[in-house]
């Protein structure tokens, strides 16, 4: 028997990028790219989100969209005593509050958004890199590990709008989760 748990969430951002802006050396610096904060981002069964750097990147099928909870970047500026961050900086493709995003790994998921909705499949975690360090803080990369949100593979096509939506889940979520680190558990530990 399936379940289906529904949750109400809110799509705050909806990062769009043709180009990368973290590569090479951080001392370097970013990239000056193009990056949009979409009012809504057309999504592509199997692609990725239309006009972004990893749509249809064969390397990227399986984690092409990567979700992210708003609450694990505020907890981490709170932790390293800095001002909250801008939400973009991470560079996740859909920031959300509301979501515990960590159950959702392996799992088929939808998120519905003004009358349009798009099925998903939790790949993995979106591990930080080093480049946190040095666009958000000091110490962001150790402390965005586990929760750096999640990457997606598309299921179907459709478009996701910013503000409010529903997260329908085939497992129980719990919102107050949000913000924490994932923990492996005992029995996968060297």
């Amino acid at each position: 028997m399936t379940h289906e748990f529904r949750y109400d969430v809110d799509i705050l951002h909806l990062l769009v990028s043709p180009d990368h802006a973290y590569f090479g050396r951080a001392r370097d610096g970013a990239a000056d790219v193009a990056t949009v904060d979409a009012d809504r981002a057309e999504v592509v069964a199997g692609k990725g989100i239309a006009g972004d750097r990893f749509f249809g990147k064969a390397a990227h099928m399986d984690a092409a969209v990567t979700l992210f909870s708003i609450e694990s970047l505020e907890a981490i500026a709170a932790e390293l005593g800095a001002a909250p961050f801008d939400p973009l900086l991470p560079r996740r493709n859909v920031v959300l509050r509301g979501a515990e995003l960590t159950p959702l790994i392996g799992e088929d998921f939808t998120l519905e958004s003004a009358g349009g909705s798009v099925s998903l499949h939790g790949g993995r975690h979106a591990h930080p890199c080093a480049w946190m360090d040095r666009v958000l803080a000091p110490g962001a990369h150790r402390a965005m590990r586990g929760r750096g949100g999640l990457r997606c593979r598309p299921l179907d096509s459709g478009t996701l709008y910013r503000g409010p939506a529903v997260l329908v889940s085939p497992v129980p979520l719990d919102a107050a989760r949000a913000h924490m680190a994932a923990v492996r558990s005992p029995s996968r530990l060297p």
